[in-house]
């Protein structure tokens, strides 16, 4: 190769297949090399571009200089460089040749130094590609741009990147060409530059589905797949109405092929060691953990929680999983020796197979890991049915799944309406539905899938009642009443919906309006806020419609239909508190039993009657001086007519198998059965004697 004298830093052409590329190469005609040496990138083929930028950015780096895209002829052609090689100079320009990119390196040479802390150099400060995803994310979520630093700096404490950088990729962004084809971040890890990395295969990152994809895509058999339907749904920001997403529905088609890639995984995960699949589910916990924050983000954009509900979502399903990982004592079988004459009988616990999940809205996180996990420890496959109203948290999860090491197949999510859920009914290899939903809705899928064989379990609505009697303490009852009752933008299923005051309620009433006034309503991304937007669709006639207050309803009897007592109402209706005045606490308690979509019960009180009220009261959940609250996952969520509720969900996904054998009657003819005496043998006599001798002498006897 020539080398060209000249006193800037010289460009090197390198084709990639279709790319002409700008590299950097050493002086061919040095004997010592300065440390570092400053090369060029090997030659080597790469299956795409992007791959083959990033390696060379990332070589670059480790040879002490930082490379920039000169000139790019979109898939044909690509000149990369030194950003401090002056005016680029035409090259040779290669060609695509069959989609292969490779890399030719022509000529040129280094004027300058390596850098001794790659960090000090402008490209430091630009955001990396995860950087870039989270401000995408916490920009749909209605953060501000002080915020999102904030949160970026609390993540990665030396990160350099200024306002100024900030507001450039907010501009992309609303641009709508914000991508990895067109946005590509060189940012220098702060390590030493002696450190050269190894040349060969980089280790490569793949890009968020959300970078990747203009629509939500499926996830199956380990792939994000884009949905080949035409139909979509807008996932609406309730915060500011605008699109944070598109959710393309999933095909009939696309289902089946989401249950064939969790059949063919099945038999592999089956035979999988408990410990193995554990550990996988632990090192999911670990990535949820680091990943709270894109997770909380993306719960507050899609549902409107406040951030801190949101937070508190991603804590549960943390526990869950801990909960999750606890399956081996359940999934024990039993033995019993000699059960009849020389015959033995144990018992095991075997996966189903292909099963699947329908997730409500309300938390989409901790719905979707009560269901999955417990699922695959158990040596099962899963299908994953997304609320349509929030499906961007099951993505992530999906990410972080294959980032644990979840075999390709064992997890699988598809979107769509009740034709999808019908089809999931109907489908002979699945083998367990569970449903969280509406009452109505529940029976819906209990009877749809029980019709077909399956086994389904059923998380559905309920009510929740409080009573609250004369001599209960002022500010800790209503200090417990106000977050449960008004909080959670109506999307807790264990949140307070009644309130019944045993004796006069006007002094309690008054003091609840004072409490329940201050409260602020507001976009769940602001700090202050206590109540965010509702789900819900927007009211006519008010200002961007999903923001609704807290409301209390008094006089209200058991009777009152047009209350809404009569049915339990989610979402929006959800912040409307009834409280109801009785004389005493046996009539309070007869409400509560009367009520048909009875959930749980809490009494506020001072004296020693919580004895006779968790007698008398038939909710499954109760409460003595504490709001009825989330349950752990395997105790039992509430509803008395969950088919599979409770402790009985640990034994929901797998089926027992018993096992009788015999041994004595099906030996060889030369082989001798070993001969059962109700007398010891002399040689036993003898051992049982020695043994009885050394205890004694141990003794001192």
């Amino acid at each position: 190769m020539r080398r060209l004298m000249n006193p800037h830093c010289k460009d090197m052409d390198v084709i990639i297949d279709g790319l002409c590329f700008t590299s950097l190469m050493m002086d061919p005609e040095s004997s010592v090399p300065a440390e570092p040496q400053m090369l060029p990138p090997p030659p080597g083929s790469y299956a795409n571009r992007e791959q083959l930028i990033e390696h060379v950015g990332d070589f670059a780096i480790s040879q002490g200089y930082v490379v920039i895209i000169k000139k790019s002829r979109k898939d044909k052609a690509v000149v990369l460089g030194c950003d401090r090689g002056g005016v680029h100079r035409n090259k040779l320009m290669g060609k695509n040749d069959g989609g292969v990119w490779y890399i030719i390196v022509k000529n040129g040479t280094h004027n300058h130094e390596p850098m001794k802390d790659i960090a000090e150099h402008p490209a430091a400060r630009r955001f990396s590609e995860d950087e870039v995803l989270r401000i995408k994310e916490m920009t749909e979520a209605g953060l501000k741009p002080r915020q999102i630093l904030k949160k970026l700096r609390q993540s990665n404490p030396e990160l350099l990147s200024t306002p100024k950088h900030l507001y450039n990729v907010k501009t992309r962004l609303r641009q709508g060409n914000l991508t990895v084809r067109k946005y590509k971040s060189f940012k220098p890890q702060k390590v030493s530059i002696g450190s050269a990395q190894v040349p060969g295969n980089p280790a490569s990152t793949e890009p968020s589905w959300r970078l990747r994809f203009t629509r939500i895509p499926n996830f199956i058999g380990g792939q994000f797949v884009e949905s080949q339907s035409t139909a979509t749904v807008d996932i609406i920001n309730p915060a500011t109405q605008k699109v944070v997403s598109v959710l393309s529905l999933t095909t009939i088609g696309e289902l089946k092929a989401a249950v064939c890639a969790a059949k063919w995984a099945f038999p592999s995960w089956r035979d999988t060691p408990v410990t193995s699949r554990k550990r996988i589910v632990l090192k999911l916990r670990e990535l949820i953990q680091r990943d709270m924050d894109k997770l909380a983000a993306t719960i507050t954009s899609e549902g409107g929680k406040t951030l801190k509900d949101a937070y508190t979502d991603v804590h549960y399903s943390l526990e869950a999983l801990d909960c999750a990982c606890g399956m081996a004592t359940p999934q024990m079988g039993r033995f019993v020796s000699n059960v009849s004459n020389e015959l033995d009988i144990y018992s095991i616990r075997e996966p189903l197979g292909v099963c699947a999940g329908i997730c409500l809205a309300n938390f989409p996180a901790i719905i979707a890991l009560w269901m999955f996990p417990v699922a695959v420890l158990c040596g099962n496959t899963f299908i994953l049915k997304s609320s349509m109203k929030d499906p961007g948290v099951s993505m992530i999860l999906a990410e972080l799944a294959l980032e644990a090491g979840l075999p390709n197949g064992v997890l699988n999510i598809v979107h769509g309406t009740d034709d999808v859920v019908s089809a999931i009914c109907d489908d002979d290899d699945v083998k367990a539905v569970t449903v969280a939903a509406s009452k109505a809705y529940g029976l819906l899928v209990h009877s749809r899938a029980s019709t077909k064989g399956k086994r389904v379990q059923s998380y559905t609505e309920g009510r929740n009642h409080m009573i609250v009697m004369p001599d209960a303490n002022t500010d800790a009852t209503l200090n417990a009443l106000v977050p449960v009752a008004f909080k959670s933008e109506g999307e807790r299923c264990f949140g307070l919906s009644t309130v019944i005051f045993v004796g006069d309620s006007k002094p309690w009433g008054c003091k609840l309006v004072e409490q329940a006034k201050v409260l602020n309503v507001n976009a769940g991304t602001e700090p202050d806020a206590d109540i965010g937007p509702v789900m819900s669709k927007q009211v006519s006639g008010y200002q961007q419609g999903n923001f609704i207050g807290p409301t209390i309803v008094c006089d209200v009897t058991a009777d009152m239909e047009a209350s809404g007592y009569i049915y339990w109402h989610f979402g929006g209706l959800s912040l409307i508190t009834m409280y109801i005045e009785v004389k005493s606490l046996e009539e309070a308690i007869s409400i509560i039993n009367e009520c048909r979509h009875c959930n749980g019960a809490s009494i506020y009180m001072a004296s020693g009657a919580s004895a006779q009220f968790q007698t008398l009261i038939e909710a499954s959940q109760v409460g003595i001086n504490v709001p009825v609250s989330v349950p752990m996952p395997f105790i039992s969520s509430g509803d008395p007519e969950a088919p599979f509720a409770g402790q009985t969900g640990v034994h929901f996904f797998t089926k027992l198998k018993t096992v009788r054998q015999q041994w004595n009657d099906f030996l060889k003819d030369d082989e001798e059965a070993v001969p059962m005496s109700d007398s010891p043998t002399p040689e036993q006599m003898f051992a049982y004697q020695e043994g009885l001798d050394y205890e004694q002498r141990i003794e001192g006897v």
